[in-house]
């Protein structure tokens, strides 16, 4: 394993921004927890969409037949992970609307047509965003126990969307135990396969041509690879600290993002080391980060610049705060400081704004997001949901 000191604190290294949007979430020790039968899969019948609250239509939006606002470009979509509800956000004038879809709602992921598919401890719901309601929510397979709330709540956590948007791919987290992989045919609205992976899938991602699905588990130190032709699983350890501490670790796999250029996963660790994995070997390369802190979201942009979530520090003596670090494809980084702890982030349109979402999965969470200039460096906090986490551009 390649050896690296600590960044320096002072490094800061300016960075253009940049272009996409992200998803999600969490940290911490392992715990078990109770279960109870939930059945096998059903088919979802939609159930009627529940009243929209919030605000008068915002500037840029335009009324529906029912008197909600349909939502302008660059509205952005949280899932409150405190609540059972998603929640639409004005960038510039916060929450404009809610609609319940399912206890803690974690990842969230949105196709072409317009509908977001949310990762709730109950199932996936389908959230048609254009007129702000819940088209279904399509019960698991997997028995994760009773639907509850929390850091360590069973159900769905990481979120993915084939290329195609034939199939939604859900991490289902099994208090206690290693989780499932769930696929989704988004036609018929019925769960058609289940694959084990690893403890507490934390993220789902997909390739750029949707060959393969990867899955990192935070509690097993590992990125489960699968065949989206034949699903078979192929596990693939990331553990550049080493895997010493088990589920009392903090050096664990959080996020990954794909990289467009090569297809190579990016896992971003402490603000100190990123692991670029080759899916197809299994072999891990390690590059140093600087911004040396607790590190949870990811995401990566188009022309492959990567934006992850600093949490905080795992020891305030000589750990950083939390932050916001952009990272060119050739590895300068510039850090955004941010006040208080954080989780997921997406990107504008235009690739001059980050949205951070406050949601964090353990305690110090606020319900709200941080937005950042990425040409100025300028920060401002927004209140908006409950505990969001999930985050996506509509």
């Amino acid at each position: 394993m390649t050896k690296f000191r600590r960044a320096s604190r002072s490094a800061r290294v300016l960075v253009p921004g940049a272009v996409a949007v992200a998803l999600l979430a969490g940290c911490g020790q392992g715990s078990g927890g109770a279960a109870s039968a939930t059945g096998a899969a059903a088919s979802a019948s939609p159930s009627a969409g529940p009243a929209v609250t919030g605000t008068p239509t915002p500037s840029g939006a335009s009324a529906l037949p029912d008197g909600s606002a349909k939502a302008a470009p660059g509205t952005l979509l949280v899932t409150d992970f405190g609540s059972d509800t998603v929640t639409f956000v004005d960038p510039e004038r916060g929450a404009t609307g809610s609609v319940k879809v399912g206890t803690a709602p974690y990842g969230v992921v949105l196709g072409a047509d317009g509908r977001a598919w949310v990762a709730t401890a109950e199932g996936v719901a389908v959230v048609d965003t254009v007129h702000r309601e819940r088209l279904a929510l399509v019960p698991y397979r997997t028995d994760s126990g009773p639907a509850t709330t929390g850091e360590y709540r069973g159900g769905g956590m990481g979120i993915a969307l084939a290329p195609d948007g034939r199939r939604v791919y859900v991490g289902v987290n099994v208090p206690g135990g290693n989780g499932t992989l769930e696929v989704l045919d988004t036609a018929t609205l019925r769960f058609t396969d289940t694959v084990p992976v690893g403890r507490r899938p934390f993220d789902v991602d997909v390739s750029r041509d949707g060959a393969e699905v990867y899955v990192t588990n935070h509690d097993s130190f590992d990125v489960t690879v699968v065949a989206a032709g034949s699903l078979s699983p192929r596990r693939v350890e990331v553990a550049p600290y080493g895997t010493e501490g088990g589920l009392g670790s903090w050096l664990k796999p959080h996020y990954a993002a794909v990289r467009p250029s090569d297809g190579r996963l990016l896992l971003p660790f402490e603000g100190e080391r990123l692991a670029v994995v080759d899916p197809r070997t299994g072999r891990t390369t390690i590059e140093p980060m600087t911004a040396n802190t607790h590190q949870h979201g990811a995401t990566v942009t188009a022309d492959g610049t990567l934006l992850t979530v600093g949490t905080g520090p795992i020891d305030p003596d000589v750990d950083e705060g939390p932050s916001l670090t952009v990272r060119t494809p050739g590895g300068a980084e510039r850090v955004y400081p941010l006040e208080g702890p954080h989780e997921s982030v997406a990107v504008s349109r235009d690739g001059r704004t980050a949205y951070v979402t406050g949601g964090f999965t353990r305690d110090g969470y606020w319900d709200g997001l941080t937005v950042v200039d990425l040409d100025s460096g300028d920060t401002r906090r927004l209140p908006a949901g409950s505990r969001p986490l999930g985050i996506v551009v509509l």
